[in-house]
């Protein structure tokens, strides 16, 4: 039979051991214990700005809809649901043309982490990718939206670890000294200059690209040794469907 004053002190004593143990890990690590808290304190904070954006957000949208005539809003709207239509329409062309496309050429669904080697819808080889945030670089007013690139693309020229010229901003962007200009290798040992300005390159060794943490914004980073192994396949005119 079972005694209910020892089951009693059994669960205060492992309550005690408990808060024992707590105690003794606070005084043996407090560094750790504030350092959590800051890093608590810090995600709260940041979860109370986003809040707050997208509430400034929504209100100036409203705003802005409240000060317009039902006309304007209307065509605005129609604006609106034209454009998302017609990247729609250029994804789904795009993924439709590489698969027709009875010549070599690249394929890269841009949220798949993935490049496609491809001749008329078979796939030759399958290579990991790194695709670019799309962003809005360099300092006001002088500033360009880079965007994911979509659609269909040609093949300017390849590049086997000559001189890039670095755009000012991407200086900017990555916070380093430096005005822009050509730098030997700038796109690593092996890089792909498409037409709109898109670039497929690999890690550099030098350079303000030589951060494996950052991918250029708008662009493609691959391995060295993928697009060493498919560079005899590509030349200039080369198509690039992204989608």
């Amino acid at each position: 039979m079972t005694d209910p004053d020892s089951d009693r002190r059994q669960g205060e004593f492992r309550s005690d051991r408990r808060r024992a143990h707590w105690r003794d890990f606070r005084r043996s690590y407090p560094g750790f214990i504030f350092t959590m808290m800051l890093g608590v304190a810090a995600l709260i904070a940041i979860d109370g700005w986003l809040v707050y954006k997208r509430f400034a957000y929504t209100t100036e949208v409203e705003r802005l809809r409240a000060s317009m005539s039902a006309a304007e809003r209307e065509r605005t709207d129609l604006l609106i649901a034209g454009e998302k239509d017609k990247l729609r329409m250029a994804v789904e062309l795009a993924r439709r043309q590489a698969q027709l496309d009875k010549r070599i050429h690249l394929s890269i669904p841009v949220d798949s982490g993935r490049i496609y080697l491809e001749r008329e819808g078979a796939i030759l080889r399958e290579m990991p990718a790194e695709v670019g945030p799309e962003r809005t670089v360099g300092i006001a007013p002088d500033t360009i939206h880079m965007a994911t690139p979509r659609g269909e693309r040609t093949i300017v020229e390849v590049l086997t670890g000559e001189s890039w010229n670095v755009p000012a901003w991407v200086y900017a962007d990555r916070k380093l000294p430096g005005s822009g200009g050509p730098v030997q290798g700038a796109l690593g040992p092996i890089a792909l200059l498409l037409d709109g300005g898109t670039v497929i390159y690999s890690l550099p060794s030098a350079g303000p690209l030589a951060d494996s943490s950052y991918v250029l914004p708008g662009s493609v980073r691959a391995s060295e040794a993928d697009l060493k192994a498919i560079v005899e396949n590509l030349s200039p005119g080369t198509k690039v469907f992204f989608y």
